[in-house]
């Protein structure tokens, strides 16, 4: 795979998952824009530890409605075009029903849509119409195997992402004429720098025991998943989900 001259946008992208992707297709020789929400010290890590040159930092909040369009302006701006979109930005809130008040509740779904759908339904749009006008790229979105099993702590999660899976293969028949292709990544619990520093080692042992192969999935593992949806040889896989999960949940 090879993304030399190819624009990445990739949300989220300071830490974790969306880290391992910036420094995927950097070194896959594209030019990366890195789009974070509040965090500039890690932000500017990210950005210095990047091979290459030309790679850009785009703060923006993205689960306001303006900030989408503004995001993408951004980056057309800086860049000239947009070939590929990586929605990874998203949120994760515990609001298990037989636990929390009624506020509790309606807030964990409103700001979870918020982040993991009605932001990346906006990105889409933009993003589409930004390609539209260059003759087409790809848009990868990262899901999660909650989508498919359940996630009776953080319902609004599982939610989310169902929502995204079904969103994106709408998109992928909607927007083929248009040479835009449409793929999705649904990894499962991956050892990302904040559950390294999160998780319990109870919670950790629970994790490990979830897959065959013992452990957790790395984040640049699920960063492969996406330059293959991302890249040209993938074009006939549009509309696909791929899982990385390890085996924890098939389907």
């Amino acid at each position: 795979m090879d993304f030399t001259g190819k624009n990445v946008l990739i949300t989220g992208a300071s830490r974790g998952i969306g880290k391992a992707t910036a420094m995927a297709f950097a070194k896959k020789g594209a030019k990366v824009g890195i789009n974070y929400r509040s965090n500039d010290e890690v932000a500017q890590q990210t950005l210095a530890a990047l091979p290459g040159e030309g790679h850009q930092l785009f703060k923006r909040d993205i689960s306001q409605k303006t900030e989408t369009e503004a995001l993408i302006n951004d980056f057309v701006k800086e860049f000239g075009q947009l070939d590929v979109l990586v929605n990874n930005a998203g949120i994760s809130i515990f609001h298990e029903i037989d636990k929390v008040d009624f506020d509790h509740w309606t807030n964990a779904w409103e700001k979870t849509f918020e982040t993991n759908l009605f932001a990346v339904a906006n990105l889409c749009y933009w993003g589409a119409k930004a390609m539209m006008e260059t003759g087409g790229g790809h848009i990868v979105s990262v899901s999660s195997r909650g989508a498919f099993r359940g996630e009776p702590t953080k319902p609004a999660y599982g939610a989310s992402k169902a929502a995204l899976n079904s969103m994106s293969q709408s998109l992928a028949k909607k927007l083929a004429p248009h040479n835009i292709y449409v793929g999705v990544v649904a990894p499962g619990f991956t050892e990302t720098e904040m559950a390294k520093e999160t998780l319990t080692p109870a919670e950790r042992e629970n994790l490990l025991r979830e897959s065959p192969f013992k452990r957790m999935a790395q984040p640049e593992e699920v960063a492969h998943a996406i330059l293959f949806l991302a890249s040209s040889e993938a074009a006939y896989s549009s509309g696909t989900i791929i899982d990385v999960n390890g085996a924890s949940y098939l389907r």
